[in-house]
């Protein structure tokens, strides 16, 4: 019988781990759904992106009162569940505080734990005030209704929850040392929890085990539920963050991919050699298709950069298109391109693994042609990314459909790239005709 709430814990935190196993090869699946992409160069650049901006959150302290609140939550829970490694064997094994052999370091450790236990407590509550009081702007675009703002709340008060519990169960825990209770081993430094554990001293010490282990408990499960939820949350960025820096863009910003078969052909026509006539390379590649108009034509690493959204709100914040009140917002379009692999993805459960068409895409049925059309280029979404995500990317990907597949520029567009070709230069003036104004009076 002893044994039962160790096979009971040895089942939750397999079952816990292997369904979360499940959903990351669904999740690997469904950004392999896009295309090929090199990201074999720069590798010394690579890994140092990955450790000063998803390890170090250069980014995040842009905006300093954010980005310090971030760092405290963020390393209070990496901190924090190094415990969770305890815990893990304390429930198979049945036995309680195993590393406490470790003595003063012990203590320091349980110490460090507790005040940024405390420190993530408070960086919640200043986040859930920001969000539902002071109504921080960019948390009230239009794409943040719903879900959004739910899943934003959500993921708060179980952080909340967590620190809750886990400084609880120490408080207790404390409480049972004092008490010399058996299998209580005094060990550990609770700088925080010795002031709640005085609301257990009238307790019998059959009540204060109990609320040990109730929190124990609710504590371990409550981190397994939390790692599950992540697939299901803008909090996947927690993992995807550091795959998704060093594979992020090392070229400059307002450097665009060139189509090899476009470029081999304006080559051509700008060679004096060329022979006009002669028969077209048999060997030469033809694209499939110019641009994007679904998240299959998307590169891979774009599909992991919607996954990897935070949902932050910086890169419209930043964009000048949606603060003089156009549609675009570069936030929805990577929401919009994660809500349509995902889409994608239940489409191939659904047809055991092969994708039906549906009649839907990603161009039309999520994003509009008026988004895309509204974008500058200019790059600030990319640069106020602090996960180093490119949504310009996909913006010019679609664009690149709209105008080589279905001829669908803007009027105002269209013309100009006719005077180009026409009169080698944007404006409706015959080259021989150029010069006439300076010959006016």
């Amino acid at each position: 019988m002893d044994y039962i709430p160790n096979i009971i814990f040895a089942i939750i935190l397999f079952a816990g781990i292997g369904f979360f196993a499940k959903n990351i090869k669904k999740l690997a699946r469904n950004i392999k759904l896009g295309k090929a992409a090199d990201t074999s160069d720069n590798k010394s650049q690579r890994w140092n992106n990955m450790f000063r901006i998803a390890l170090g959150q250069t980014k995040m302290v842009v905006r300093p009162i954010p980005g310090i609140l971030h760092i405290i939550v963020y390393l209070g829970f990496i901190i924090i569940n190094i415990e969770v490694l305890e815990i893990i064997i304390d429930g198979l094994f049945g036995t309680h505080r195993i590393f406490a052999f470790l003595g003063g370091f012990y203590s320091f450790l349980i110490g460090s734990f507790e005040i940024l236990a405390l420190l993530v407590i408070v960086a919640v509550v200043i986040f859930w005030i920001r969000r539902n009081l002071i109504k921080v702007r960019r948390f009230l675009n239009p794409e943040m209704k719903g879900w959004p703002k739910k899943d934003g709340n959500l993921i708060l008060y179980i952080e909340l929850i967590l620190m809750i519990l886990f400084l609880t169960m120490n408080a207790a825990d404390y409480q049972l040392q004092q008490m010399n209770v058996a299998h209580y081993t005094k060990a550990g430094a609770f700088p925080v929890s010795q002031f709640i554990a005085p609301m257990f001293q009238e307790m019998s010490v059959s009540s204060v085990i109990g609320i040990e282990r109730s929190a124990w408990w609710l504590h371990i499960v409550g981190i397994l539920m939390f790692l599950n939820y992540l697939y299901y949350s803008k909090h996947l960025h927690i993992l995807l963050a550091f795959p998704n820096t060093y594979f992020g863009k090392l070229r400059p910003k307002g450097q665009f991919d060139n189509l090899e078969a476009v470029t081999k052909e304006v080559k051509l026509m700008m060679d004096p050699t060329a022979d006009p006539f002669a028969a077209p390379d048999g060997n030469a590649t033809v694209p499939e298709k110019f641009g994007a108009s679904d998240v299959m034509d998307l590169k891979w690493v774009q599909l992991l950069n919607a996954y990897t959204c935070t949902e932050c709100g910086r890169c419209t914040s930043e964009c000048p298109a949606n603060q003089t009140g156009k549609k675009l917002s570069p936030r929805k379009i990577m929401m919009d391109t994660r809500d349509r692999l995902e889409e994608v993805g239940k489409n191939i459960d659904a047809n055991k693994g092969e994708f039906v068409a549906d009649g839907k895409q990603l161009l039309g049925d999520y994003i509009t042609h008026e988004e895309l059309w509204a974008c500058t280029s200019c790059n600030a979404c990319v640069e106020a990314c602090p996960v180093s995500i490119d949504p310009l990317s996909i913006i010019m990907d679609m664009r690149q459909y709209l105008v080589m597949e279905q001829s669908a520029a803007p009027s105002d567009l269209n013309n100009m790239m006719g005077n180009i070709e026409n009169n080698g230069a944007p404006w409706p003036f015959n080259q021989m005709d150029r010069l006439n104004w300076s010959k006016e009076s």
